[in-house]
């Protein structure tokens, strides 16, 4: 195991993460900037992309490099968290029960509507008036 490099791919909405974990100290690297640099203050999202890790009680013997494009903040953590869980799995087959029952495996589909002609939103219609 020592030595390999892992990689999967995680999506979300419209983002698109490539996780490849390599040997090394257990660092985080996000578009080639470390998640504090890149999420700054939305913890929310640091916590989101740990999830996996600190539900495993990961080793910190891999570092983890991502690439991430697309979406915003939100959809990025995600497909980041839906990518590393899909990594650990290739690394380790037996932690399959434990992210599967958190459901970090499964891939949230749902994307925005698109908004329809003659109306305001996706569903939202302009005002109706009568007289």
């Amino acid at each position: 195991m020592t030595g390999q490099v892992f990689t999967a791919t995680g999506k979300r909405k419209t983002s698109i993460a490539r996780i490849r974990m390599i040997p090394g100290k257990g660092n985080i690297l996000i578009n080639k900037k470390s998640l504090d640099d890149y999420f700054g203050g939305l913890e929310q999202r640091k916590t989101t992309v740990k999830q996996p890790l600190n539900l495993i009680d990961f080793n910190n013997t891999f570092d983890i490099l991502v690439n991430v494009k697309g979406g915003g903040p939100t959809g990025q953590s995600e497909a980041i968290r839906h990518g590393i869980s899909k990594t650990l799995i290739l690394m380790n087959p037996d932690l399959r029960e434990i992210l599967k029952k958190e459901s970090l495996l499964t891939r949230d589909s749902r994307k925005v509507e698109r908004q329809k002609y003659g109306q305001k939103g996706a569903r939202a219609r302009f005002q109706f008036s009568k007289r």
